[in-house]
């Protein structure tokens, strides 16, 4: 044998040894194998098509059902980038017509607002807000010789129950000598000072003046009092000056549907160092949600390419947002409602409205004008699923826990926003479209102090059509 064909034997010898050969024989199995299941797949599903129509035609079904929901999703994005092109196209060519009429000497009206003033936002608490009922405490937190304290438009007030049980409010200040009253305590319906002993009935009215003779001040008027009622689980208190009108709004716009199952769980209140105006406005704002809220709620939402808030017909301060299954509205002069669907208990789903999920949570939020840096927040929330929860000891505990940690995401926001507006920021510089619902709310605030505008304004909000509301998003921002 040459020496050339020994070495090819060798070669041959050390490439075919046991291993090099299983390994070999093992990727061929494996690959026959998957090979196989494949064809028993395909073979499977076949049988089952031809042996159960209905199984194919609800598999052929749901792929025509998800193709479309990407055609719709697809088509809802071109839209909305359609109305904001639109929108700029109409700004630019009213713009362009302001231009030819001014220099024609001929004055203009803006559309879709009630006035050309420039949106803006400030520490001032317009006057006009004083004359609607306030809700400022839950029915169920003031019960029987509780003593409620808090301020309002800058006055302090007490409340708590007279003789009758009834829910009364009067001025937070002894007529004797300015000490709080609600520092003192419930006697027989009355509440009494305890710097001497004064005390003062739900009218107002001085009814004992111990260690004095004659009482010269007992039976009379001496501390201011306001108007209360009891509506919706909640009691409210008139601060107007203009007459009394009938009792706050209706308690069903306030509580969710009565026939959905929903049940109470909780109702917190809490005191806030900030304007009013502005914890409103970031309420009626979803679009910070992933940005701000990702340790609580929104935790592992994803940004949506686009979000938009798309109003109710004929209720210019209602709408839902896109793409999150929530509703939300404002209610004046200062409740924010919300309603959020749920695919599965604490899982929030895109691309859905609230009304196809199967669990609901509905939130009510309260923001009380104590000052003018300073907020009375109340908190109601409802659900229609986990009705157990509510019975389980510590439970309140855990949603006080949870909105301080929701609050405190916000309240970094908020209070840098206070601060650069006291320094002379615009927190209206530059709106976008997500931002209509907080437009209209700062509108109408806006608006208080002007009894023309502000019936125009309010007018508008409750007659807008859905022709008039799309012509107004246009022009919105």
């Amino acid at each position: 044998m040459s020496a050339m064909d020994e070495s090819k034997n060798e070669g041959k010898r050390q490439w075919k040894s046991p291993i090099d050969v299983l390994q070999h024989d093992l990727l061929f199995m494996d690959k026959r194998a998957k090979e196989d299941v494949a064809k028993i797949a395909t073979a499977h599903e076949q049988v089952v098509g031809t042996l159960n129509p209905v199984a194919s035609k609800a598999e052929k079904l749901r792929n025509e059902i998800r193709s479309v929901q990407d055609e719709l999703r697809n088509a809802q994005s071109r839209l909305h980038v359609s109305e904001t092109r639109v929108g700029k196209t109409l700004e630019q060519i009213e713009e362009m017509q302001t231009v030819v009429n001014r220099s024609a000497g001929v004055k203009t009206k803006q559309r879709g607002r009630s006035s050309g003033r420039k949106l803006s936002a400030n520490f001032e608490i317009p006057a006009g807000l004083k004359n609607y009922w306030f809700p400022v405490q839950f029915t169920s937190k003031l019960h029987e010789g509780d003593i409620l304290a808090f301020e309002l438009f800058e006055m302090p007030w007490v409340m708590f129950r007279d003789q009758e049980g009834k829910a009364v409010c009067v001025h937070d200040e002894c007529p004797h000598r300015a000490c709080p009253l609600s520092i003192g305590k419930v006697i027989d319906g009355n509440i009494a000072c305890p710097y001497h002993g004064w005390e003062v009935n739900g009218e107002g009215v001085c009814v004992n003046m111990p260690q004095v003779t004659p009482q010269v001040e007992a039976g009379r008027p001496c501390v201011q009092k306001l108007p209360c009622e009891e509506v919706g689980g909640m009691i409210w208190i008139w601060t107007g000056e203009d007459g009394i009108p009938i009792p706050p709004v209706e308690s069903d716009r306030l509580l969710p549907p009565t026939n959905k199952g929903f049940s109470l769980h909780a109702e917190i209140a809490m005191d806030v160092p900030v304007e009013h105006g502005l914890l409103i406005e970031n309420l009626l704002d979803l679009a910070h949600a992933p940005f701000t809220h990702t340790s609580t709620f929104a935790k592992g939402w994803s940004v949506p390419d686009l979000v938009n808030f798309q109003t109710a017909a004929a209720r210019a301060l209602a709408g839902n947002w896109e793409p999150y299954p929530i509703d939300m509205s404002f209610e004046p002069p200062c409740m924010t409602l919300s309603t959020i669907g749920l695919a599965q208990p604490g899982k929030l789903e895109s691309g859905v409205r609230q009304s196809q999920c199967k669990n609901h949570l509905h939130q009510m939020h309260v923001c009380l004008p104590a000052g003018p840096k300073s907020t009375r927040l109340l908190y109601r929330m409802h659900l229609d699923f986990l009705g157990w929860a509510k019975n389980v000891p510590g439970i309140q505990k855990l949603w006080e826990y949870m909105a301080g940690q929701v609050l405190g995401e916000d309240l970094r926001l908020v209070l840098g926003q206070q601060d650069r507006l006291e320094r002379g920021g615009d927190v209206w510089g530059h709106p976008v479209p997500y931002d209509k619902l907080g437009v209209r709310y700062r509108r109408w605030r806006n608006s208080l102090d002007d009894v023309s505008e502000k019936e125009q304004v309010e007018s508008d909000m409750r007659t807008l059509s859905a022709g008039e509301i799309f012509m107004e998003d246009l022009y919105e921002v």
